[in-house]
């Protein structure tokens, strides 16, 4: 549907992660006017978020200016502003301080936040990494962790703020505590006089039966072998029960055979769930769409909302599926080349609706996955390849290394990233472990 008075439609677009970004230039020639409105003025290279958080790579190295990516794509206006809430009856996107953006064609593509499966009080004791506030947060914990238990007298408060949890199996977590290991082992000592970083515990929690769940059974074999070799302590079956500014308690084994332990951790790390944008639960009201458990909005099949053609749902927001012929509909998952071919395929079906065409069914390419362990060590799935082609170790760290530098934004943020690796690789340092205020210092 298009707008009156021979204007030229009206597309809006909320967030700028994958989805948005990727759903905004496949419009670059179209003859419409599109808003991209975020809440924050860049867009997240999100899969290297934990190397900010772990003072691998500092925040420009990952993220780019929404302005600066669009100033050559004159049909996009940009806009600083938190969505509060969509009017669709009257088309109106509405932003928290009270400006209205109408749309004729709607893509929400809000992204995802963290879930503590209800325990919200978890959260000022174990942060997620979503943003780079997110991301400064967890490096100054990190980095206040070691500091702190060098001026520790006790021997007990001293191994607990050298006692590193981290939450959550998945690609962020596994990522995450092979990183921390390596800060332990290989930058920080030397650095330290009243302790050894050496002796620091690095633990990963997962409740599953194992880690990296969504790859074959070996991969997830080998990415914990890999992970003890570093050091991490890796608990499986282990569901996490409590959580307070000093402990972590935890329940282990599976079918009901429970044991408790308690973990004296000062340090803290959730990369357990995600829950959808709150704004997808206020649009399906709104529409009177379903959500899943997560909050994720069930879509048609080329991802509109049930009842509202004008409005796309991509990305984490959506609870979509794969339509490829001659196989039964697949659940997509929340990784960012989903997010990207939704996008793409969310402006291709606008642009079919405004020629007076019918849309077509979403069909996701599962390319494979890949996830990094640490210095030398990754396991990588190319499920486009066929048999699932399967490596680890060195070689598939390269492929690691090299497909993250391919993907990133902009040919500055590949250079920087690519020597900043090559020097960290040869030194083992981490040169961006900057903290500009231990005042708000971790829950005591």
């Amino acid at each position: 549907m298009t707008s009156t008075d021979n204007k030229k439609p009206r597309i809006v677009i909320i967030g700028c992660g994958f989805g948005g970004l990727e759903a905004a230039r496949a419009l670059s020639n179209a003859d419409v006017d599109i808003t991209l409105v975020d809440k924050t003025n860049h867009h997240l290279f999100q899969p290297l978020l934990y190397q900010v958080a772990t003072a691998g790579l500092s925040a420009p190295a990952i993220a780019a200016p929404v302005r600066h990516l669009f100033r050559k794509q004159s049909n996009v206006t940009t806009l600083l502003g938190e969505v509060d809430s969509i009017d669709t009856e009257g088309r109106k996107v509405m932003l928290a301080e009270g400006h209205a953006l109408p749309y004729d064609h709607l893509i929400v593509a809000a992204g995802a936040t963290h879930s503590y499966f209800g325990r919200d009080d978890w959260a000022p004791h174990a942060p997620g990494l979503k943003t780079l506030q997110d991301a400064f947060e967890i490096r100054r914990r990190i980095l206040v962790a070691f500091e702190a238990a060098e001026k520790e007298a006790d021997p007990a408060l001293r191994a607990a703020w050298l006692t590193f949890v981290v939450i959550g199996g998945g690609p962020t977590g596994v990522e995450m505590a092979g990183t921390l290991a390596e800060i332990a082992r290989h930058t920080l000592p030397g650095e330290f006089r009243r302790i050894d970083p050496a002796s620091a515990r690095i633990l990963l929690l997962e409740g599953g039966s194992r880690v990296l769940q969504a790859m074959p059974e070996d991969l997830s074999q080998r990415a914990k072998e890999q992970l003890e070799k570093l050091g991490v302590e890796v608990h499986l079956d282990s569901r996490v029960v409590a959580i307070d500014a000093a402990t972590v308690e935890v329940q282990q084994g599976a079918g009901g055979a429970a044991k408790p332990l308690t973990l004296n951790s000062r340090c803290v790390i959730w990369a357990a769930g995600v829950a959808a944008s709150p704004l997808g639960r206020q649009l399906a009201q709104t529409t009177n769409a379903t959500t899943d458990r997560v909050g994720r909005i069930a879509v048609d099949a080329d991802l509109t909302l049930p009842g509202h053609p004008e409005i796309s749902v991509i990305g984490d927001l959506a609870a979509a599926r794969s339509f490829a012929p001659g196989r039964e509909p697949q659940a997509v998952p929340g990784v960012s080349p989903a997010a990207k071919q939704m996008g793409r395929t969310a402006a291709a079906n606008i642009l079919r609706r405004l020629a007076g065409k019918s849309s077509e069914a979403f069909r996701y390419r599962d390319y494979g996955n890949l996830a990094t362990i640490g210095r030398n060590a990754a396991v990588v799935d190319l499920a486009a390849l066929a048999g699932h082609f399967k490596f680890s170790g060195y070689f598939a760290w390269l492929f690691w290394l090299f497909a993250h530098i391919y993907f990133l934004i902009g040919f500055r943020n590949r250079l920087v990233v690519l020597i900043d690796w090559a020097s960290a690789y040869w030194s083992k340092q981490r040169y961006a472990r900057v903290v500009s205020d231990i005042s708000a210092r971790a829950p005591l």
